[in-house]
């Protein structure tokens, strides 16, 4: 077991909760109350297992990243009334986290912005006054998707300059104070982190070398390593040979998009790896692009959901979605949990396993990759119990075929770059990224925001032309509906398109027991719909910026909130806008914007 030293690092221009500037600002009343809330820790294992409906603590709200708030003030007949309670201007620069809420306070990490590095604050949920602010020295920004909190502490996975170990930190959640920081590695942690047994568990984007492509879990109390699992095997452990030779240390596979999720009752962890690097087989290979078979295992852990024990990260299971990646696809997002009836229908159900008992219930793993596709596997084994392709079937999918008795993937064959210059169109292309979907228990049915968007893409030449990487439209593809908003029906596999459109969506999906699913696009507008039929209920002004990846509710002394962060994307809407013909409204600036029903007087 490899530890890691922890150093107190005491980081100057941090600010301080101003007790009585804020009495000012927002009356002893507030000021008294909040001051109470903050002090009300720690937040335990328990609380973290089963969150209070008016909390938000981490990325998705709950383990199962199934984004369902219990919280059913703002419903179906009212939510048309929703109005802009507060709304409050963050730094400029790419923003993706999503905030977290505890008792009252609001923890954001917000983009460093000219001469700062990415920092987090503390804010009254109910206000948006600023409780206190971390910023550490430098100019270092980054793409943070998760804060976590655990005990009196939040957890902030930190970018570093170039080469400079990143650390992760751990701040006072009552006044921004460093309580450890521990050096990782030289490369950046863009996904944040989850809490799990006292263990802070984070990844890592890992561009160089595989001694840096690892998940490791940290003791939430000291910052000491506790266990780490490469996602790429090393010479002589299982998988070494899936990678057809490639040295060790050149093997890469990053944990860059959204956090894993967690099974209490089976002590399981759950995360995504996306794509081998580089990006194409013949790159990995030694110029061979069929150094590696184009069916499972080809480059584990690439493009694969595994299963980890939480107390020691030990592999128990892992299922590989895309064998041997030939474009960057990344099926590495969000690992939905869910206990549904399995009775997958073949008329929307491309692959069903044929063994898997039908019409009895089951604890499965949804995985609904960037590249396209859904899969269902058993949280147990790993086993495969259907998979179709998504948002559309095409000959250009990623895969050609799924051995439905073994789970057996395969890659298109015939659309693998074999040749220098040789040109393919794959579907599909960001169609889902780094924004989490939503799931509603009562309707049994999953949220998933898409484009109908493919990749062009060209091998480079050798002393000629690079690697070309374009957007284009599916064949077939309606342009009108290049963007939508799909509920799955988890039980049979139909899908119902809720929403469809030109503008396309980087926002997180919401849903509520209040009948609705929250979701915004590119055109800056946060929408409620029926989470039944897709109606539009109610819709927000343009907000200023893209709907990032954030949507949240929580409450304050009873009243339920609605939060959005609007700003700056790394991927960028005039892409999605260029694609489908549209021009995005001016960006006015990143900023978080929070709705309420009207104040009872």
């Amino acid at each position: 077991m490899r530890r890691v030293r922890c150093r107190e690092m005491l980081l100057g221009g941090m600010i301080a909760l101003a007790a009585g500037a804020a009495a000012a600002q927002t009356g002893e009343t507030s000021e008294a109350r909040r001051t109470d809330e903050i002090r009300r820790f720690p937040v335990t294992d328990q609380m973290l297992r089963n969150p209070d409906p008016a909390d938000w603590l981490m990325y998705s709200r709950t383990y199962d990243a199934q984004r369902f708030s219990p919280l059913d003030q703002i419903n179906k007949s009212n939510v048309s009334r929703l109005e802009k309670v507060w709304s409050k201007a963050l730094p400029p620069g790419v923003i993706e986290v999503i905030p977290i809420v505890y008792r009252g306070v609001m923890y954001v990490a917000v983009p460093g912005g000219g001469e700062s590095a990415s920092g987090v604050w503390a804010l009254d949920a109910a206000t948006g006054e600023t409780l206190w602010a971390y910023q550490p020295e430098g100019r270092v920004s980054t793409r943070l998707k998760a804060l976590a909190i655990h005990g009196d502490t939040v957890f902030f996975t930190a970018p570093a300059p170039r080469n400079e170990p990143s650390p992760i930190v751990a701040l006072d959640a009552a006044t921004g104070q460093v309580r450890w920081s521990t050096e990782v590695t030289p490369e950046q942690h863009t996904s944040g982190a989850i809490v799990v047994n006292g263990k802070v568990i984070s990844g890592r984007t890992c561009n160089t070398a595989r001694e840096n492509c690892y998940i490791a879990a940290h003791d939430a109390r000291t910052g000491e390593e506790v266990w780490r699992f490469y996602t790429a095997p090393g010479a002589g452990e299982p998988g070494d040979e899936s990678w057809g030779g490639t040295p060790p240390s050149e093997r890469r596979a990053s944990t860059w998009g959204l956090p894993g999720t967690f099974d209490p009752v089976r002590n399981l962890v759950f995360w995504g790896i996306s794509n081998p690097m580089p990006n194409t087989r013949a790159d990995r290979h030694g110029g061979d692009h069929a150094a590696v078979p184009p069916h499972a295992p080809a480059d584990l852990y690439s493009n694969s959901t595994i299963a980890l024990r939480a107390d020691t990260g030990e592999l128990v299971w892992y299922y590989q979605h895309l064998p041997g990646d030939d474009w960057d696809m990344d099926i590495n997002h969000e690992k939905t949990l869910v206990r549904t009836v399995i009775d997958p229908d073949p008329r929307f159900v491309k692959w069903i396993n044929p063994d898997v008992q039908k019409g009895v219930e089951r604890d499965v793993v949804i995985t609904v990759g960037e590249g396209g596709g859904i899969w269902v596997n058993d949280r147990d084994t790993g086993e495969l119990i259907w998979a179709t392709p998504f948002p559309y079937d095409t000959p250009n999918f990623i895969l050609s075929d799924i051995d439905v008795k073994t789970g057996t993937t395969y890659i298109n064959w015939d659309l693998v770059l074999d040749a220098p210059g040789k040109r393919s169109l794959v579907c599909y292309w960001n169609t889902r990224s780094y924004w989490p979907t939503a799931y509603h228990p009562a309707l049994n049915s999953l949220y998933v925001p898409y484009v109908d968007y493919c990749l062009d893409m060209t091998r480079a030449v050798p002393d000629g032309p690079g690697e070309r990487r374009v957007g284009a439209l599916r064949p077939g593809a309606d342009l009108d509906k290049f963007a939508g908003l799909a509920r799955i029906d988890m039980r049979t596999g139909e899908i119902h398109r809720l929403y469809e459109g030109r503008a396309g969506g980087m926002g997180a999906v919401l849903a509520t027991a209040g009948g609705l699913v929250f979701w915004g696009d590119i055109m800056q507008v946060l929408r409620a719909f029926d989470a039944e039929t897709g109606e539009i209920l109610w819709e927000s002004e343009p907000l200023g910026a893209t709907v990032q990846t954030s949507t949240i509710t929580y409450a304050v002394d009873g009243r339920q909130y609605i939060a959005v962060v609007n700003g700056e994307s790394q991927i960028g809407p005039r892409l999605l806008a260029n694609a489908a013909g549209i021009e995005v409204p001016p960006h006015r600036g990143n900023s978080i914007n929070v709705f309420a029903l009207p104040a009872e007087n």
